[in-house]
């Protein structure tokens, strides 16, 4: 399975630290080039490949961490996915004041799905501030930071959640990006939320603390 992400901001730099920590080798590309990717390399060490952008959408999984604006023209340049997944890590914010883009209602991964042509989109790294998922996934008490993901296609949804698992995050599948999207998409009442995930008892369900 190979990965790359897009973009090499606050969230492509907090996922691709995540990369590094666990031993899995990404590719990272960014718009101004390999270069500008590379003093993320020397921070973070081997498992961190510097790359283009042509390169980086041919992976098995590709997470999207650019301006939603972007977003279409970039999934665009791959005539059809054949299936491979997209992890949608972009917010779609409306920048004249900040608030939710006016999607009418729809949920921004379904946008995504529909333009990268074949491809099985999953959001996921997006819902929570770039600095809280820097972080490490423990709390240092027994429990697991939560992340969030969504989509369309279950097989999708547990290869991406099988990666945040070896991450050491507890992924929390809400189901289909109409609702589940919905629901951690910049705006949704998941949104800049972090919880822990606590077991009780030693017993393997877990409750989620608000932090």
């Amino acid at each position: 399975m190979s990965y790359a992400i897009v973009g090499s901001g606050n969230i492509g730099s907090a996922v691709a630290g995540h990369f590094a920590r666990t031993g899995i080798a990404v590719a990272v590309a960014a718009s101004r080039g390999p270069d500008t990717v590379a003093p993320l390399a020397q921070r973070l060490g081997p498992h961190i490949t510097p790359s283009e952008i042509s390169d980086a959408l041919g992976a098995d999984v590709v997470v999207l961490a650019v301006p939603f604006d972007a977003v279409q023209e970039l999934v665009a340049q791959v005539p059809d996915w054949s299936g491979r997944i997209i992890v949608d890590a972009t917010n779609a914010i409306d920048y004249k004041d900040f608030s939710p883009a006016d999607l009418g209602g729809r949920a921004s991964s379904d946008l995504v799905e529909e333009w990268a042509t074949g491809a099985r989109v999953v959001k996921a790294f997006g819902h929570t501030w770039a600095k809280v998922l820097a972080h490490e996934p423990e709390d240092g008490h027994g429990g697991r930071r939560v992340l969030f993901l969504s989509g369309n296609d279950s097989a999708a949804n547990a290869e991406v959640a099988t990666l945040i698992e070896r991450f050491g995050f507890e992924p929390i599948d809400l189901g289909r990006n109409d609702a589940g999207g919905l629901l951690q998409q910049f705006g949704g009442p998941l949104t800049t939320r972090s919880f822990i995930s606590q077991a009780i008892g030693g017993a393997s369900p877990a409750e989620m603390d608000l932090m």
